[in-house]
């Protein structure tokens, strides 16, 4: 196997064995699928770079040019060029694969119709042991101890950097291989990252994706670090995007000014929708509640009722019951789905709903909205002000992450 290890502090010498300096980089093309080595930073010459075809063969820390000293002419670098010793190695990229994000150690090369290629990612301790000099002293103790120490290589593929500074890898993952990717995958990789390539993750995501993956984000504090750090109108869309109650979460726990702003440049439906749970307190029915429902007018048939659902288009959360209102959203009534579906297409709704709602006031303890849904076994809970209108409704799953440890929460709403 070739490794960058084995090419960094190299001696380099020209046709006549002179020697010329030391290596102190090399210089990969951004091609698909394996970058290819392009060029050699030097150190100890003037001349600080020189193309790779110039190097005739490398052998025992030492590379062999094809020219002499004094015909080297500079490498002319590329904007698609990487440098990787001082970009990628010591630097965190994620695994896609393995969906985590992991430390470069060392870098696999191969050599392939004439061309050195960057193959693999080394991210075991026998990357890092080579480096220092110490792979052979580590192989012999694993001899003596009987155990196996193999490489810990991912294939280059599976990762996608593109230039940055010294301090930080910034990434650029392709869209499909992100999209492929669960939210709850891609929120704990976040966890892993610096706040800047927190950012440069979600720029890659459309705001659909961007939106699931920040409600997967357990952290309100880090929620809200993503959302500052990018412009505005990226953070209000990806708001929109979000359920009404877990965007007024978030901006709850923003700086006002922000807050107030973000909330300006929101579609006017959508930051309606958003304001008006802002203004229930955090641990009530109505700051745990979301707009997200689905509601049909009583005087509608089965007929016009499924006609209204395909308007909608609700998610799977919004459509656990259909809610029955009159004109001024009196809550009169819940339908089953499965009712719905099989009653004759001209009988109207009220007819076959369900009169008794089991309901929560607004001001409700989240304590008694648990209690409802626990007793009554229900998927979600309308909630109804003074007169009854409905205002909302609390899911089950928000029960659940509000009263269970954040850990065990997190691992149910993956489950579900």
């Amino acid at each position: 196997m070739i490794f960058l290890s084995d090419f960094l502090n190299a001696e380099v010498v020209d046709v006549k064995q002179h020697r010329v300096g030391r290596v102190q980089d090399l210089i990969v093309l951004m091609t698909d699928p394996f970058p290819k080595v392009t060029g050699v930073i030097l150190k100890g010459t003037k001349v600080r770079s020189i193309d790779w075809p110039l190097v005739r063969s490398w052998d025992n820390k030492e590379l062999s040019l094809k020219v002499e000293g004094s015909q080297l002419q500079p490498h002319q670098r590329l904007e698609a060029e990487l440098w990787l010793s001082r970009q990628v190695l010591d630097k965190q990229i994620v695994d896609m694969d393995g969906r985590r994000v992991v430390r470069v150690n060392d870098l696999q090369l191969s050599q392939v119709d004439g061309n050195l290629l960057l193959v693999g990612v080394d991210i075991g301790a026998r990357g890092l042991m080579r480096r220092v000099g110490l792979e052979g002293l580590g192989r012999r103790v694993a001899a003596i101890l009987g155990l196996d120490w193999p490489h810990k290589l991912i294939s280059w593929e599976a990762v996608d950097p593109v230039k940055s500074d010294v301090s930080s890898v910034k990434l650029r993952i392709a869209h499909t291989k992100l999209a492929a990717m669960h939210p709850a995958d891609i929120a704990e990789i976040v966890h892993e990252l610096s706040p800047d390539d927190r950012s440069a993750v979600f720029a890659a995501l459309d705001d659909e994706k961007a939106a699931d993956t920040l409600e997967e984000i357990q952290e309100t504090g880090m929620q809200a670090s993503i959302l500052e750090r990018l412009d505005v109108e990226r953070a209000s869309d990806i708001l929109e995007a979000m359920k009404p109650d877990e965007a007024a979460d978030l901006l709850a726990d923003m700086p006002k000014e922000r807050a107030q702003l973000l909330l300006q440049k929101m579609e006017e439906d959508e930051a309606e929708d958003v304001e008006e749970l802002l203004a229930y307190r955090e641990d009530t029915a109505g700051g745990l509640m979301t707009t997200g429902y689905v509601a049909v007018l009583h005087t509608l048939t089965a007929a016009q009722a499924i006609d209204r659902l395909r308007e909608l288009e609700p998610d799977a959360e919004s459509v656990y019951y259909v809610y029955v209102t009159d004109e001024e959203e009196h809550l009169l009534g819940v339908l089953s789905l499965r009712d719905l579906i099989v009653a004759k297409p001209d009988t109207r709704i009220r007819d076959f709903m369900i009169e008794k709602v089991m309901s929560v006031p607004v001001d409700a303890s989240i304590r008694d909205v648990g209690a409802v849904i626990a007793k009554y076994n229900l998927l979600a809970v309308p909630v109804v002000d003074q007169h009854n209108r409905i205002q909302g409704i609390v899911t089950v799953d928000d029960v659940m992450d509000r009263v269970l440890p954040p850990r065990v929460a997190a691992r149910r709403r993956r489950i579900f």
